[in-house]
């Protein structure tokens, strides 16, 4: 087993939680921030904008069961990544379309899959997803951690 780690903003975290929970070979999916200067930051400072951090799903995966690239498939296939700074109703920076990565490996591989969904014609604008270097991952409040689980599903664009 080779553990992983992957980030990835796809909007608002909980559906994007739960999306990367079903797969297997994903071990952990944990809601939280990512991508700004605000050190530890609150749900309700990242929602006020001012914080430069996106709402983030980091997700540990054994990569012999799944790769990364079958993550960013995943990633690419639950949300619009040609709109900027919004996911459904949700808007702001906070919902950007991101992909965080750890290593140059992961940065060629995100790279390549967006000029593949470019070219593919899927979308009738470009992708503007930021591919990024990974940061401090900031875990979001407890209240978060597994909210469609907890809740019962909800609304969040997925």
């Amino acid at each position: 087993m080779s553990q992983q780690t992957g980030n990835f903003a796809a909007g608002c975290f909980w559906g994007v939680e739960a999306r990367f929970r079903e797969l297997a070979g994903v071990e952990d999916a944990v809601s939280g921030y990512m991508g700004g200067h605000t050190e530890n930051p609150s749900y309700k400072q990242v929602c006020g904008g001012d914080t430069g951090h996106t709402e983030t799903v980091q997700v540990t995966f054994d990569d012999v069961q799944i790769s990364y690239r079958d993550l960013l498939d995943v990633f690419f296939d639950m949300h619009n990544p040609t709109t900027l700074n919004r996911q459904g109703p949700d808007f702001g920076s906070q919902y950007r379309s991101a992909i965080f990565f750890q290593d140059e490996q992961q940065k060629a591989t995100a790279e390549q899959k967006i000029s593949e969904v470019d070219a593919s014609g899927k979308w009738p604008d470009p992708v503007v997803t930021q591919v990024t270097r990974a940061g401090t991952f900031w875990r979001a409040e407890e209240y978060h951690q597994r909210y469609f689980e907890k809740n019962g599903g909800g609304y969040c664009g997925i």
